[in-house]
């Protein structure tokens, strides 16, 4: 007869799975559902992360961490504002050797799927089983199961669509990200390729009218438009991929964890939580939550189940925190760069260039981007 399962996990994504290997490496017996697939997702899947130090720390210790291929160290960062504002951060001025890595999306969840394929006590299932004393939600934003369980997810749209696709460049990224500011738009170069690549992934917010016009345009007049909006930093573009799209919002839900039917259950990742994609910290935050919610059942007295409620409030006070920091940072970027020309203009720009020179806060603020927030 086969052995009960200690945790369900519903959601097999790079959230879902790091949390099952997570809790493998604890003895816990974990029934990972994977729930439909589309086999040619992988094929057509144009994001990319950007990963923080501590997110490549912990998928590292899980054999999860793609080959460098496909995981390009970010060295420096540039941010351009509407009206002359700039920041640059640098991973030399840090100490630190790279910023953050822009990992390929696909490489990354087949890592992630080989390590839990060898790992005994993680097994793919196609239901949640019965027996789990916890059921762990990492299904996404649009959660079957967090509805099922009555949970309230408070979502405020943005309105904006984000566009992302893989461009070649005429010029070499230096694997420096950059970002700009613009017409109530935000666009993205984050750099593939490694050292020497002159290829990025983009992803660039625009009003939604905007974006079902630039979702019609031709490859080569998509390309320019990009290379218009990016002020030619990296010389000749054209699209290397097909273009995806998607709504963008902001949104907590009002409970992390609970009981249903008598078990307890748990959010985690864009389950519990999204944010504005401008910061890149949206992967970071779920991993974090993996990490915390692992922690918090690992050094849970001998005698407790993993079901406790007591444990489970625990890991939800902690990763509220973080994640509403960061939701209002990135809320608040976001509307002050919808507003328009004018008074607000100068001074937002005026204040990027103050950040620019203000020393500690800047190395403060990029260090906790970097995950690096004991350091």
């Amino acid at each position: 007869m086969a052995q009960p399962f200690d945790v369900c996990i519903r959601g097999a994504g790079v959230v879902g799975r790091t949390l099952a290997l997570l809790l493998a490496r604890d003895r816990l017996r974990v029934a990972l559902v994977a729930g439909p697939t589309a086999p040619a997702a992988a094929a057509t899947d144009v994001r990319a992360y950007a990963l923080n130090a501590a997110a490549r720390a912990l998928l590292e210790s899980l054999r999860g961490w793609p080959d460098d291929a496909f995981a390009t160290a970010v060295l420096g960062m540039q941010v351009c504002g509407d009206d002359g504002g700039e920041v640059n951060f640098s991973a030399a001025a840090q100490g630190a050797p790279a910023l953050a890595w822009i990992v390929d999306v696909p490489a990354l969840e087949a890592q992630l799927a080989e390590a839990v394929r060898y790992q005994p006590l993680v097994e793919v299932v196609d239901a949640p089983p019965q027996s789990a004393a916890l059921t762990v939600i990492c299904e996404g934003r649009a959660s079957s199961a967090r509805a099922e369980f009555g949970v309230d997810f408070d979502v405020t749209p943005y309105p904006q669509r984000a566009i992302a696709a893989r461009l070649v460049c005429e010029k070499s990224h230096g694997q420096i990200a950059r970002q700009w500011f613009a017409n109530n738009e935000i666009l993205a170069f984050l750099p593939l390729g490694g050292d020497q690549g002159n290829s990025v992934a983009i992803v660039w917010s625009v009003p939604q009218e905007r974006a079902a016009q630039l979702l019609a345009l031709s490859p080569e007049e998509f390309a320019r438009q990009l290379g218009v909006a990016s002020h030619g930093a990296l010389g000749a573009l054209t699209l290397g991929s097909e273009r995806a799209a998607w709504p963008l919002q902001l949104a907590r839900a009002g409970r992390w964890v609970g009981t249903h039917a008598g078990k307890s259950w748990a959010l985690a990742g864009d389950a519990a939580h999204t944010v504005h994609p401008l910061a890149g910290q949206g992967l970071n935050l779920g991993l974090a939550d993996a990490a915390e919610l692992a922690a918090v059942l690992h050094e849970r007295d001998y005698w407790r189940s993993v079901g406790d409620l007591r444990l489970l409030r625990r890991y939800e006070r902690a990763r509220k925190v973080d994640v509403l920091s960061m939701g209002l940072a990135t809320d608040g970027l976001q509307q002050l760069f919808a507003r328009g020309a004018g008074p607000l203009q100068a001074l937002r720009n005026w204040g990027m260039n103050g950040f620019e020179r203000s020393g500690p806060l800047k190395t403060w603020l990029a260090r906790q981007a970097m995950g690096l927030r004991r350091t």
